[in-house]
């Protein structure tokens, strides 16, 4: 790896989460994580899909000029000769322009210092950046026609017990609906691990789940300590590939991985959270089922004698706007340990950091340890029920399993 500061100026004020190395992969994936986080911020579902758009041009690019791995949809048609840094570059760029086009200048900026920086002949810096021009291009194009552009009506769920409707304070319709029937990246279909859904309203696993949120999760007069809502904002406050992301390139350094080794593991990560999205979209608007706000209020229609109303009762966390089963952290958190684990190990210590949420961090020892809090997070903040998390949790497993085993596998016998 190439040590040297980020050469953007202004990214600066965000470099406290990024890893102590740098290059121009993991330059851009910060930038990336930035673009979503700066007004208007990008929706967090929407986050999965941007994040494995930018990561798929650069592992393209990069990796097609290596050729090691499958492609994740553009074939290698470079010389080997040609800048694998400045392939990269051309990459980010080009797929963040057309994600973030009022953020241009920016990436103008940033374009040219990274440039100026790769000391490669210039022959072979114009053939990287006509390459990565050239994947990035495909790359939208392919991605341009999944159908998440797609303008759906207002989805406004049902009034019947169990079902989903808008919730206070903004009682918007439910979020980008579309994504739900989005062309996966690598899962057949978006229901090829649809959970079993939600617990009945009259069962006991409904009833346990409804008092310990009611319980734990509730603004005020809760069970919670200091630091299990401390972690319940922590992880409320970003975007999942802004804490896996990081996660990552920090491990990934740690185990001296190689520029496309980098490369190829974020694009994993990506690919598998933005699949875990879609999957998750799937099972939301197919069950459609309350968030906790609304079981609570309206506890006394749910045919469950266990369950007691409380019209009153507010969350830790403002409601998002769409349903609650199953849990969208936990599906694409999930994903990512998953892919993560699998290539450092289970029993791996690692630190999350956030950059909306600078300055704070979480430290654990396993995946598996993270993977709980998160569930936690969730039941704590009072805006899902546990069944949620777990099936999440279990969906997102799959998807990365399966993500895993049908991408950018090796094609021919590492050398490194």
């Amino acid at each position: 790896m190439r040590p040297h500061t980020l050469i953007c100026c202004w990214m600066t004020f965000a470099m406290v989460g990024m890893p102590a190395f740098a290059d121009e992969v993991t330059d851009w994936n910060h930038a990336m994580l930035l673009a979503t986080l700066t007004a208007p911020v990008t929706a967090a579902p929407a986050t999965m899909r941007v994040a494995a758009i930018v990561q798929a041009a650069v592992f393209d690019a990069v990796n097609g000029i290596e050729r090691r791995y499958a492609p994740i949809h553009v074939p290698p048609a470079v010389s080997p000769f040609a800048s694998r840094r400045a392939a990269a570059v051309q990459a980010a760029y080009v797929t963040l322009v057309d994600l973030f086009p009022a953020q241009q200048a920016k990436f103008d900026q940033m374009r040219t210092a990274s440039l100026a920086a790769i000391t490669d002949p210039q022959p072979a810096v114009q053939q990287g950046i006509a390459w990565g021009q050239l994947v990035a291009d495909q790359i939208w194009a392919w991605r341009s026609q999944d159908g998440f552009s797609a303008t759906a009506p207002p989805y406004l769920g049902g009034t019947n017990p169990g079902q989903w409707r808008p919730t206070p304070p903004a009682m918007t319709p439910g979020l980008i609906p579309q994504l739900a029937t989005t062309t996966p990246w690598v899962m057949s279909s978006p229901s090829q691990f649809r959970p079993s859904g939600p617990a009945p309203l009259n069962s006991d696993q409904y009833t346990a789940d409804f008092v310990e949120t009611k319980s734990m999760g509730s603004a005020t007069g809760s069970g919670r300590t200091a630091d299990q809502t401390r972690y319940s904002n922590f992880w409320q406050a970003g975007n999942p590939p802004d804490y896996f992301d990081p996660v990552a390139i920090s491990l990934a350094e740690e185990h001296q991985f190689t520029m496309l080794q980098t490369a190829r593991l974020l694009a994993l990560v990506n690919l598998g959270m933005a699949d875990a999205i879609i999957g998750c979209w799937d099972a939301k608007y197919t069950y459609s089922s309350w968030r906790p706000i609304t079981a609570i209020n309206l506890a006394d229609t749910d045919g469950n004698d266990a369950t007691a109303a409380d019209p009153a009762w507010t969350p830790l966390i403002v409601t998002p706007p769409f349903p609650e089963y199953p849990s969208a952290h936990s599906c694409v958190s999930g994903a990512a340990t998953r892919i993560l684990s699998a290539t450092f190990g289970e029993e791996t210590s690692f630190t999350v950091v956030s950059d909306a949420l600078p300055g704070t961090t979480r430290s654990f020892h396993s995946f598996t340890a993270a993977l709980e809090e998160i569930k936690n997070a969730r039941i704590y903040g009072g805006i899902h029920f546990r069944t949620a998390c777990v099936d999440g949790q279990a969906l997102g497993i799959a998807v990365a399993d399966y993500v895993m085993a049908h991408a950018v596998r090796p094609i021919r016998p590492r050398r490194d």
